[in-house]
This record gives structure tokens, C-alpha cells and sequence, in this order.
């Protein structure tokens, strides 16, 4: 996708989909969450900016799914004035030089190896999947342990625990376990909206790591979603390193997943103490 000022491209539905989830997480948010976490998410085109600075993520401090200059100066404006680690995601290998200009005058830098953005079509006939371990949508009461689960397999501070409870239930998600004798040991979720679904918060307990959790939270999600009219499913993990394991895009492409792009991070100058 190659910015132009003024002019607006047409977004892919990919990105479109997954800015869609975090605007919404934001919005599902409670107040007091908003207020004592800094939690700020702006809208933008079809995609958006958001900040949560006690996040580690960059899923939370990032700039995603602009589609011209004019967005992404408005973007950038924003993002600025926030604090902690903030980040613009581009596919480096669709800009055009006058974005690649741009991002060069503000001073921002590429870090790390950025993300792989993959993509599949629904099955058309549920996957079923071999093992010990089973799946289940969590219960209404159980939100306390999915947001306690997401935040240690991610390491976010407790007190971020509430973020992720608070999308159990809700409209356009699906959130799930991964069981191994009947005790919870992974999660993963997903959003969906006008056909489409993003899979977001898959991890897994250290100790029961290697056993097929992920794998079977994949096959969930896509039954579940193809039941729902559901026609393509997108999900991001980190750029795989040559000669490196990368277990979560393993597991990824092993249940269909085709990649599509990599997406750098280009990391804002820390103009100001945070």
C-alpha cells in the first residue's frame, strides 16, 4: 500500500478488521480503566491509533490501518503527545518515497523484525482436532480467569487484568479455553464483523506449553467463526528470524494460514521523559 497525500487508497479488508477489534476493546473498556490507565484509542479513516502506555504490547501503543499522508499526519499528531513506546505499522515493502520521506523527517526507526500478517479462508467443513486437550467458549463468570490467564501469558501487569475480562460475552467476540483435565491451561480470542474475524489472545500457560493448545484454539475459532458466516480470518505474529523457531507462526501456517505481508515497526523518538 503505498500512501499518498490527500488521496485515499483503498484499505485492505485485513487491516480494516483488526483496527476494528481495538477500537472496540477501547470502547468495551470501563471508565475507570480508561481514566487511571491513560487508555486512548482515535479513530482514523478505517483504521486507528491507540495508546495504553502500562502495556508492554505494541498491539496497544501502535498506529494501524492508515491509508493516505493527511491520515497519517493526524495520526502522528496524536500519537506524539502520548507516552510510552509507540509505534507506526507500515508494509515497508509498499511504500511509496513520499511516506518513506516521511517517516525519515520524523525520525522514526524501524525495530525488530516486524510483524507477519497472515490470512485464510473459512473451512468448509469443521476441523476436528486430535488430543488431549479440549476447547470451550468461558463463561459469563469465568471473565476473572481469562483476563488473570491473558495478562501473565503476556506479561501485563495485573492491573490490566479487566481489559481483557471485559470482552467475555460481548457483542462480535468469541473467547475460549483450551482445557487439559478439565482445568484451563490457554486462551485465545476473536473478533468478528461483516464477515471477517481477527484472532487475537492466544497464549498458554508455561508449564503446559507443547502440548497442541494453540493449535486446537485455532481449530475452535474457526468452527466458530465459519458457524457465525465468517468468510476469511486474518491474524499477526512476529516476523519469523531465519534459523529461529517460531512456534506461534507454526501453528498459524500448520492450520492454513497463508502469509501476506510483514509489517515494520517503526518505533517513535522518545522526544520527552516518560
Amino acid at each position: 500500500m503505498a500512501l499518498q497525500s490527500k488521496s485515499h487508497l483503498t484499505l485492505a479488508e485485513e487491516e480494516v478488521i483488526e483496527a476494528k477489534a481495538f477500537i472496540d476493546l477501547h470502547m468495551i473498556a470501563s471508565q475507570s480503566l480508561l481514566d487511571e490507565e491513560r487508555f486512548s484509542c482515535m479513530q482514523i479513516g478505517r483504521g486507528c491509533a491507540i495508546s495504553l502506555p502500562s502495556a508492554p504490547a505494541i498491539g496497544l501503543n501502535r498506529i494501524v490501518g492508515v491509508s493516505s499522508l493527511d491520515e497519517l499526519d493526524a495520526a502522528y499528531e496524536w500519537m506524539r503527545e502520548k507516552s510510552g513506546r509507540r509505534y507506526l505499522q507500515l508494509n515497508a515493502d509498499a511504500l511509496g518515497q513520499s511516506t518513506r520521506d516521511w517517516i525519515s523527517q520524523r525520525g522514526l526507526v524501524p525495530e525488530g523484525n516486524g510483524w507477519a500478517k497472515l490470512r485464510r479462508a473459512a473451512p468448509t467443513h469443521p476441523i476436528s482436532y486430535a488430543g488431549d486437550v479440549m476447547t470451550r467458549r468461558v463463561r459469563a463468570e469465568e471473565a476473572g480467569i481469562f483476563g488473570r490467564m491473558m495478562c501473565a501469558g503476556f506479561g501485563f501487569p495485573a492491573k490490566l487484568e479487566p481489559l481483557w475480562s471485559s470482552i467475555v460475552g460481548k457483542r462480535g467476540w468469541s473467547c475460549f479455553f483450551a482445557e487439559l483435565d478439565g482445568t484451563p491451561i490457554s486462551t485465545g480470542a476473536m473478533y468478528m464483523s461483516d464477515g471477517w474475524a481477527w484472532l487475537g489472545g492466544g497464549t498458554t500457560v508455561p508449564e503446559f506449553r507443547g502440548r497442541g493448545a494453540q493449535k486446537a484454539l485455532i481449530a475452535a475459532r474457526l468452527n466458530d467463526g465459519a458457524s457465525q458466516g465468517v468468510q476469511t480470518f486474518v491474524v499477526e505474529t512476529a516476523e519469523p528470524s531465519a534459523g529461529a523457531q517460531n512456534i506461534s507462526n507454526a501453528n498459524l501456517v500448520a492450520m492454513g494460514f497463508e502469509k501476506l505481508c510483514t509489517r515494520m515497526n517503526y518505533r517513535f523518538h522518545d522526544h520527552r521523559r516518560e
